[in-house]
């Protein structure tokens, strides 16, 4: 793959002098077309060999580019805060919004490469990392986001040489470390795992480009050329772009039958039974998040169902038990100005908690599928998209130490009418009902349909949902009690 970023290319000074100051203009120009679309992020990933030109590169981009309106991040080494959450939290943390450029150093293949160059990784976990990466990618792109990867490469005997001139310059001496050095002399190794990643991490919607690092100025225009070609590909379509991206038909139903539909939405607990019950699971689940082994887990609650279903009492119920500090609830309506310039995760992955702490969602990631789809508000290919994409970052939230307990609160049509009327007539809960309630009783059985459709497809065997029969509250909010406790025993046993 780095045959042709041997060759030795090189561009002469008189060249690049001529050539720099249009492109610069030109480069301004596109990033001010794309601060005006604001319909997409650019994300530019640097990865490579040592002393192949990357930090040159990237400081010679802000120069040419307005730099108010670049993100670059540099990745080492996880911090403790980092290493209590999954991998890629500390990605999805830096990701530029629609409008702006971000460039990301040490990004998200540095972690593996490192790994499996020290054999501390396998290759069949390498390929499952790549696989997961390839994922990612794949989803970004979906989101509106124009992804650029480079790889600045150098051969064994000009790394070598670039290293041995760096120390020689008392100027420069600063740039090589014993790492750079350690790293030269794992070369080939480092090369085959590097020739393993690119290839099955270069994909149709985010190739690989290698830069020949070895002539600083044919290095500088390749990177600029490429970057402004990419721009100028992507604001030319405008907004008729589109992933290229279709859903298969969902299968036709030839009954009313789902497993909500199934439920006795009713079931009975008298006073007395739900206070002594009440009591009893409050006192377990603090007991419970406060034991030493919860301090390495972290606890995510996710509340969803119809509107009435009893989600803001129950969570009461759950945090009463709770130390304030130990937890935060996040409630989620329509995305903000900010949250729409991002792929649609984002809100949810800055909320991630650490460990021995715990987070929980009033609704959550999966309006995507229930009031999105529902409404009109994505495509097909989206919400159908988003089964695939968020079981995937669940699995991350489990594999990070996470306790993941996903609620459906299910009530019955009757049910949620007579709720919504002593709301409207109680003073302290009107509040609580607004036009909007009222007019999504409409959609009843288009939401019967979503939440089918979402409990097939996201009832997992790692996040399974957990069906609530919400018709009478206090034998909801002890079932969730209930079930919190029993999965978190489970895990932290």
């Amino acid at each position: 793959m780095f045959e042709s970023a041997e060759l030795g290319h090189t561009i002469d000074k008189a060249q690049y002098a001529a050539e720099v100051p249009g492109l610069r203009a030109e480069l301004l120009d596109a990033q001010f077309d794309l601060r005006e679309a604001a319909s997409f992020a650019m994300v530019i990933l640097v990865n490579g060999v040592d002393a192949a030109g990357k930090g040159e590169t990237v400081n010679l981009l802000n120069e040419w580019l307005d730099p108010r309106h670049i993100v670059i991040r540099a990745f080492d080494e996880p911090t403790s805060e980092e290493r209590e959450r999954p991998p890629m939290w500390r990605f999805w943390r830096s990701l530029p919004p629609k409008g702006r450029i971000g460039i990301l150093f040490g990004n998200w293949y540095e972690g593996p490469i490192n790994a499996r160059v020290g054999k501390r990784l396998k290759e069949t976990r390498l390929d499952q990392h790549l696989d997961e990466i390839n994922r990612f990618e794949a989803m970004l792109t979906r989101e509106n986001v124009l992804l650029l990867k480079l790889w600045f490469h150098l051969s064994k005997d000009k790394q070598k040489a670039r290293l041995n001139k760096f120390e020689a310059d008392p100027k420069l001496r600063w740039r090589v470390t014993e790492t750079d050095w350690r790293n030269y002399k794992r070369y080939d190794r480092r090369h085959n795992v590097a020739e393993h990643v690119l290839r099955h991490t270069s994909t149709s919607q985010a190739p690989w480009i290698i830069i020949d690092g070895s002539d600083p100025r044919y290095r500088a225009l390749l990177v600029g050329r490429t970057v402004l070609a990419a721009l100028r590909k992507r604001l030319d379509v405008g907004a008729q772009w589109q992933p290229r991206l279709s859903a298969a038909p969902m299968p036709p139903r030839l009954d009313s039958r789902t497993v909500v539909g199934e439920l006795v939405l009713d079931q009975p607990l008298d006073k007395r039974s739900y206070a002594r019950e009440l009591e009893a699971l409050q006192g377990r689940l603090a007991l419970l998040t406060r034991s030493k082994a919860f301090a390495q887990r972290s606890l995510v609650l996710v509340f969803e169902g119809m509107d009435a279903a009893g989600k803001g009492g129950a969570i009461r119920r759950v945090t009463a038990a709770l130390d304030t500090r130990q937890y935060h609830v996040v409630p989620i309506g329509a995305p903000t100005e900010e949250e729409r310039a991002q792929p649609y995760l984002w809100r949810f992955w800055r909320h991630v908690p650490r460990r021995g702490k715990g987070v929980i969602f009033d609704r959550s990631w999966y309006g995507r599928v229930l009031v999105e789809r529902v409404e009109g508000f994505c495509t097909e290919a989206d919400w159908m998209r988003a089964y695939e994409e968020i079981n995937a970052f669940e699995d991350s939230l489990i594999d990070a130490g996470a306790v993941v307990v996903k609620f459906w609160l299910a009530i019955s049509d009757a049910e949620q009418l007579a709720r919504f009327e002593a709301r409207a007539e109680a003073p302290h809960k009107r509040f609580k009902i607004t036009d909007e309630d009222w007019r999504n009783r409409e959609r009843w059985p288009d939401y019967e349909r979503a939440v089918a459709d979402m409990i097939d497809r996201t009832s997992t065997e790692r996040a399974p949902w957990t069906l609530v029969e919400a018709d009478n509250k206090r034998f909801a909010r002890i079932k969730i009690l209930r079930t919190i406790c029993e999965r978190l025993a489970v895990a932290l046993d």
